[in-house]
């Protein structure tokens, strides 16, 4: 059964929407600006490179404030197997980042491989940070990552009361080969503390379905819809006064491709807006 929400049944909260740069940064800054706030974005989701030059960051935030956007912060490339390297490396990307303002920071956080003591200090550099600056940083399910399996975060929620999540859930789609239908109370606790969402629709054999508006995903798009629904309903029963989403349908690898020829099979920022009105319509803005 689909949910639909109404405002004037709920309490009112603002839900925000973030267009990915991921697949987009072959714009020119103030091009990519006006694209998004034309097509009804608020603002960006940024995943930052540890090796990206001050310089750039100085001239995105510049532009981004010539369009009234606001830019959440993505982490991602922290990949290195010796622990305290990786450790070190994250500790500076978070320096690196820590004069720009954004609404709140989505981390990729840890490795699969690591144990829950290591990866538990990883989230101690991003509360402290949290405490410094007074932004909140969210940890993403994902593959690769602590989160990247519904039952393995669940024991990391259990024990961290304070960790909050970008859900992702079409990784644990992809990863447990099903939608869940076994994992309720690992999901369960995951929605119960997740504070920004990224709207992608997996299937169990990959984590990006081709197109959303397509017939043959509806199901796929259903199961989706009516976890972010709960989400939704979580905080407006929490009287809380906001909400983030970034519609996250990516580029090539994620997006499939003919063979020989690699022509996307559907487009990236056409499916993206289309989930962003989706989700607009289905929970207001």
């Amino acid at each position: 059964m689909e949910v639909f929400f109404n405002n004037y049944e709920m309490p009112m909260m603002t839900i925000n929407y973030f267009c990915p740069y991921w697949g987009n940064d072959h714009f020119k800054n103030e091009d990519f600006f006006k694209k998004i706030k034309d097509a009804g974005y608020d603002g960006v989701e940024f995943a930052i490179e540890s090796q990206l030059e001050q310089k750039k960051l100085d001239n995105f935030w510049n532009d981004a404030e010539k369009f009234n956007a606001e830019i959440i912060v993505q982490h991602y490339d922290t990949n290195h197997s010796d622990y305290n390297k990786h450790y070190d490396m994250y500790a500076a990307w978070f320096d690196k980042i820590s004069d720009y303002p954004c609404v709140k920071v989505n981390s990729q956080t840890g490795k699969d491989y690591f144990t829950f003591e290591q990866n538990k200090k990883l989230f101690d550099i991003a509360s402290a940070f949290t405490q410094k600056k007074g932004i909140q940083v969210l940890h993403e399910t994902h593959r690769n990552k602590f989160s990247f399996a519904a039952h393995i975060t669940k024991i990391y929620l259990e024990k961290i009361k304070d960790l909050k999540l970008t859900l992702d859930i079409s990784h644990w789609v992809n990863v447990a080969e099903s939608f869940l239908e076994d994992q309720e109370a690992a999901v369960a606790i995951a929605i119960s503390r997740t504070e920004h969402i990224h709207a992608r629709v997996g299937f169990p054999e990959g984590p990006q379905i081709s197109d959303p508006r397509a017939p043959e995903w509806k199901s796929a798009l259903n199961h989706h819809l009516l976890w972010w629904d709960k989400v939704v309903a979580l905080k407006k029963s929490a009287h809380e006064k906001e909400l983030t989403i970034t519609p996250e349908f990516g580029p090539q690898p994620y997006m499939p491709v003919l063979p020989y020829s690699q022509t996307p099979l559907s487009n990236q920022w056409d499916i993206n807006v289309f989930m962003m009105d989706l989700l607009k319509k289905r929970y207001g803005s």
